[in-house]
C-alpha cells in the first residue's frame, strides 16, 4: 500500500514540476506502480502456496530496476546533453546483475557462481555512477540541487541495494533450513523494495520541485 500511495503522489506532482522534469517523475510513478501490482501477485502466491514467488519478483525487477537506472540518465539529461553510452552501460550492468541473481535463485546455476555474476553487474553500475562518465557529468555540469539528488541516489544504490545480496546470502548460502531461509529472504527483499523504490522517487521529486521553483522565480 505504501507503493500505491507513492504512485498516486508522484503522478499528482507531475503537474507541479517544469516540463523537463516530468519524464523523471513519471518514471518514478511507473516504478512504484509496477512494483505494487507485482506485490499483489506475490502476496497471493505466498498465501496460497507458501513458496517464494521468484518468477513474479524477477519480472518486477526486470521492469523496475532498469527504470531506476534510467533515472540517473534522465536527471542528468534534464540539465545537460548526456552521451548514450551512459544509458547503455547502466542498462547492461543492471541486466547482468538481475540475470545472475535469477539463474541462481531459480536453480539454473550454482548459487555461488550466480551470486558472483550478480555482484559483478552491481559493480559495473557503481563504477559508472561514481567514477564513470555519469559521475563525471554530475560533478561538472549539474547544479547543486541535482548533484545532491544524484549523490543521494547513488548512495541508495550502495547502501540500500546492499540489502539484496544480503537477502540472497541469507536465503541460499547460509545452509539454514529451506523454510527459515525463504521467510528471511522474502522479508529482506520486501523491506529493500519498499525503501529503495520509494526513496528513489522522493529524491527525484525533491530535485524536480527545487529546480522548477527556481525556474519560476527566475521567469518572474
Amino acid at each position: 500500500m505504501a507503493l500505491v500511495a507513492a504512485t498516486a503522489f508522484f503522478f499528482l506532482e507531475i503537474q507541479r514540476v517544469a516540463p523537463k522534469w516530468k519524464t523523471s517523475l513519471t518514471v518514478s510513478g511507473l516504478v512504484t506502480m509496477v512494483a505494487a501490482t507485482h506485490y499483489f501477485y506475490m502476496r497471493d502466491v505466498w498465501v496460497a502456496t507458501g513458496n517464494t514467488p521468484t518468477v513474479f519478483r524477477y519480472i518486477d525487477w526486470l521492469i523496475t530496476v532498469p527504470l531506476l537506472m534510467v533515472e540517473f540518465y534522465l536527471i542528468l539529461s534534464a540539465i545537460t546533453k548526456v552521451p548514450g553510452g551512459v544509458f547503455w552501460r547502466l542498462i547492461i550492468g543492471t541486466m547482468v546483475m538481475l540475470i545472475g541473481g535469477y539463474l541462481g535463485e531459480a536453480g539454473y546455476m550454482n548459487t555461488w557462481v550466480a551470486f558472483i555474476i550478480g555482484m559483478a553487474g552491481w559493480a559495473m553500475i557503481l563504477w559508472e555512477i561514481f567514477l564513470g562518465e555519469a559521475g563525471k557529468i554530475n560533478a561538472k555540469s549539474a547544479p547543486p540541487s541535482v548533484q545532491s539528488a544524484f549523490n543521494l541516489m547513488r548512495w541508495i544504490v550502495v547502501l540500500g541495494w546492499s540489502i539484496y545480496p544480503i537477502g540472497y546470502f541469507l536465503g541460499y548460502l547460509t545452509g539454514a533450513s529451506p523454510d527459515k531461509s525463504m521467510v528471511m529472504l522474502n522479508v529482506v527483499y520486501n523491506i529493500a523494495d519498499v525503501v529503495n523504490k520509494i526513496a528513489f522517487g522522493v529524491i527525484i521529486w525533491t530535485a524536480a520541485v527545487s529546480e522548477s521553483d527556481k525556474l519560476q522565480t527566475t521567469t518572474k
